[in-house]
This record gives C-alpha cells, sequence and structure tokens, in this order.
C-alpha cells in the first residue's frame, strides 16, 4: 500500500511538472509573438510607399482635414509636428490594416521570430506563416511569400499546413478600428510534446530507478526473509534428528557403563568385554556422525581435495549392492543391476563415489514404505558415464524437488520425519558430484517412486 501511495504521488507530481511546463512554454511562445508584432508594426510605420499612401488616402478622402493639418503643421513645433504625424499614422492603420498585413517584409519576421525565441530560450523547430482573412489562406509561410493562384491553391495551401492552421500560438496583426482582425501570425511546433516531455524525462527516469530500486529491496528483503525461515526450520529440523541420532547411543553407553558398575558385572570378565565392545561401538557411530556433518562443513568451503585415481564404476556399484542388499533383502525386497555403459573406467576419488552411491541406495530403502524394489543402472554418453538408481518409493513432491539437495532439508510427508538421518545425504551427493565436474537429476512422481541420475565425466573436472 505504501509503494502504490508513493507510485500515486509521483504519477501525480510528474503530471503537474509536464503542466507547468507546457503553461511556461505557451507563456513564453506568446511573449515572443507579441514582441514580433511589436517590430512589424514598428516597420509598417517606417515604410516610405505607406506614407505616401497615407498622403494620397489623406488628401482623396479629407481634403478639409489636409488644410487642417497643414495649419496645424505651421504652428506646430518639429517634436509636435512628429507627434501628431505618428497618432494619424496608427489611426490610418487601424483604417486600413491589409494594406500593412500584405506588405510584411518576409525577412523581417523571420529574422524577428529566430532572434525573440532565441532569447526566451525556446530551441524547437518551428513552422511560422501570416494567415490572411481577406484572401483565405497564408500570404507567408516559413520565410517565403506564397502566390495566389485561384480558390484551389488557397484550400491545397490550408490542408497541407492544417497544423499551422489550427495551431494555438497565434496572435491577431493590425486590428482595425472596429476590432476587425485582418489575418494572424500563426506559430506551430511540431516536436511540442516530445520537447516539454523532454524536459521532464529526467524527472521521470529518476523516479522509475528510484521507485524500481524500493520495490526491489522489498523483494529481495520478502525473499530473504523466506529463505531463513525456511532455514531456521530446517536447522530446528536438523537439531532435532542430532538429538534423537545421539540420544540413542548415549543413552546406551551410560546404560552400559552402569552395568560394568555393576558388582556382578565387573566380576565377570565376558560380560565387561561385551559392554566395552558395545560402548566403543556407540561411540564410533556418534563419531562417524559428527564427522560427516563437520565433512560437510569442509566440503561447502571447499577445504577438501580430491584424491583422483582410476575407477571402475561397475566394480564399485557391486560391492555397493552387495552391502546394500542385505538390508534390502530383510524387508523381503531385491535390488537388482542393468549395467549397459560400454565404458566404466573414470578418474574420480573413490571414496565419495562409493559414498554417492551408497547415499541413494540407503535413501531408495528408507523412503520405501512397500517391499522395496530397487534398479541400479549404468549408460553411456560421449562425455561420460551416468549411474541411475530407481525405487518403488513414496516419490517426491515438485516443491520436494526443488529443495531436496539443499542441505538439511527432509522430506515432511506422514511419519516419514521420523526417519534417521540429518538431511545430508543429497546435499552430499549433489556437492560430490559438481566437484567432480558432474550433475545430479531426479525424476519422481508422488506414489510411484524416484531416479536418481549422476553423470560423472570420464576425466574429473576439478576448480583449479
Amino acid at each position: 500500500m505504501a509503494l502504490m501511495g508513493l507510485s500515486t504521488i509521483q504519477f501525480f507530481w510528474i503530471r503537474w511538472s509536464v503542466t507547468l511546463n507546457e503553461k511556461n512554454f505557451d507563456n513564453r511562445v506568446f511573449m515572443t509573438l507579441n514582441r514580433v508584432k511589436e517590430r512589424l508594426i514598428q516597420d509598417a510605420q517606417n515604410q516610405e510607399e505607406f506614407k505616401d499612401k497615407f498622403s494620397k488616402n489623406i488628401n482623396r478622402q479629407q481634403s478639409d482635414y489636409k488644410i487642417a493639418f497643414d495649419r496645424i503643421f505651421k504652428d506646430r513645433s518639429e517634436w509636435e509636428r512628429q507627434k501628431i504625424e505618428f497618432e494619424l499614422w496608427s489611426t490610418f492603420m487601424m483604417v486600413d490594416p491589409n494594406s500593412f498585413l500584405e506588405n510584411i517584409d518576409k525577412d523581417h519576421l523571420a529574422e524577428y521570430l529566430a532572434l525573440e525565441f532565441q532569447n526566451q530560450g525556446i530551441d524547437l523547430p518551428y513552422e511560422y506563416g501570416v494567415y490572411s482573412n481577406v484572401t483565405d489562406g497564408f500570404i507567408i509561410l516559413n520565410g517565403n511569400y506564397v502566390a495566389e493562384v485561384g480558390s484551389e491553391h488557397k484550400a491545397s495551401n490550408l490542408q497541407e499546413n492544417a497544423g499551422l492552421k489550427d495551431s494555438k500560438y497565434k496572435l491577431a496583426l493590425f486590428e482595425g478600428l472596429n476590432k476587425e482582425e485582418p489575418g494572424f501570425l500563426n506559430v506551430f511546433f511540431p516536436n511540442r510534446r516530445s520537447w516539454i516531455w523532454k524536459n521532464v524525462t529526467p524527472i521521470l527516469v529518476t523516479s522509475i530507478l528510484l521507485l524500481g530500486l524500493i520495490i526491489f529491496c522489498f523483494t529481495y528483503v520478502i525473499h530473504v526473509i523466506l529463505q531463513q525461515k525456511k532455514v531456521s526450520e530446517m536447522k530446528n529440523d536438523f537439531i532435532n534428528n542430532m538429538t534423537h541420532e545421539f540420544k540413542t547411543p548415549i543413552a546406551t553407553i551410560s546404560l552400559a557403563t552402569d552395568s560394568i558398575s555393576s558388582p556382578n558385572i565387573i566380576s565377570n570378565e565376558e560380560k565387561v568385554r561385551r559392554f566395552l565392545r558395545i560402548i566403543k561401538e556407540e561411540n564410533k557411530r556418534m563419531l562417524s556422525q559428527v564427522e560427516k556433518v563437520l565433512q560437510m562443513a569442509t566440503i561447502e568451503r571447499k577445504e577438501f581435495q580430491l584424491k583422483l585415481g582410476t575407477l571402475d564404476v561397475h566394480e564399485l556399484i557391486q560391492k555397493a549392492v552387495e552391502h546394500a542388499s542385505l538390508k534390502i533383502n530383510s524387508r523381503g525386497g531385491k535390488i537388482t543391476t542393468n549395467l549397459t555403459a560400454t565404458r566404466w573406467m573414470i578418474e574420480a576419488d573413490q571414496t565419495h563415489i562409493s559414498n554417492i552411491v551408497a547415499n541413494l541406495l540407503d535413501n531408495a530403502e528408507k523412503y520405501t514404505e512397500a517391499i522395496p524394489e530397487i534398479q541400479v543402472s549404468t549408460s553411456n554418453d560421449k562425455d561420460g558415464i551416468k549411474i541411475s538408481i530407481s525405487d518403488n518409493g513414496i516419490g517426491l513432491t515438485r516443491d520436494a524437488i526443488k529443495n531436496i539437495f539443499e542441505k538439511f532439508y527432509r522430506v515432511h510427508t506422514g511419519n516419514l520425519h521420523n526417519i534417521k538421518g540429518f538431511g545430508l545425504g543429497l546435499s552430499y551427493v549433489k556437492l560430490m558430484a559438481e566437484a567432480h565436474g558432474g550433475k545430479v537429476f531426479v525424476q519422481s512422481e508422488v506414489g510411484k517412486g524416484s531416479t536418481f541420475t549422476v553423470f560423472l565425466p570420464f576425466k574429473a573436472k576439478t576448480e583449479k
């Protein structure tokens, strides 16, 4: 909700900024047009041909006024004479504004526009024209006079320059006494919208980047929290499992020690030896569990070194199957082999590869509720050998498949959480396979069993 609120505020703020830029731009354009209009009026008053026209008009229309005008000039000073003349010129311009419109100098107009736009800081490409209401068309377009060749040309004139004709940037020129508008000075900016947005773009991009950063950080924090929650749960499970794994041997050792201390036992050498053997085996079992945890920590830090040598994979599998078959046969199950690989000699660490196969066989037996049926097979591809171990166990869900190779992770299904182990077996398998330059794959379906495939290259690709 906070992110949505911040995004909404940013949106309205940027829109307000765009509106403000548009108003500022409009004000500068109209200031430019007013300045150009003033310059055009000034030019019109200085043209000799208009002075002649003014005199003829006065002589033709108001002869009595001409006499009065000469009498006034006779009795007045030069400064007063110029003042009266200027006022009469202004009056004449208002009486006949079309004459001024038609005699605008195109070069002066282009120069004035360029200069005033420069003064206002507007460097945007533009089109301009002087539109006449009398001829219903442009008489000047982009620095050129427009010839009038019939009504068709006028229609084409307006059609081709529709954007300029309908532009909101226009200013009436030389209004008459009756407020008649003979024509307009029009300016059109084809790239106005992009220019306005260009000024806002840095703010917009910065806002998007900052919002994106906030969203990324928020997402990352949530991801980390969920990961930490999962890790915490797995570590709690690990501690619980380790407690149960150690509880039995500790209880056994304690019981054996108490038994040895008994007067009836201590005098019997055979029973003492038996209890000592139990204590030794249970102690060895605890050391083995501790060694497994420490070994995983060493592997994760990559502080181990593989003892590479030539390894017969088929022979290694046969030995592992022989050891695993005892436990499987005791449950009435069976384990079969299908060793079809044509190349089975690889460069690898025998101890770690043996542990990989043993761990996978142990999992296949532990996670099979029915009578276990396990198959071990091998095959080749161009780079190495594949070892596949299939079972008819409980199978794995998609979520479980994503996590089974993580340290301490154990499948929580029914009462299977009580199966002994620290959740380190598959993590070890993955790390050791990758240490040899190989990979581990799994295919599984809930209730139909799983197939784990380990790929090992013919020559270990260890990191230097």
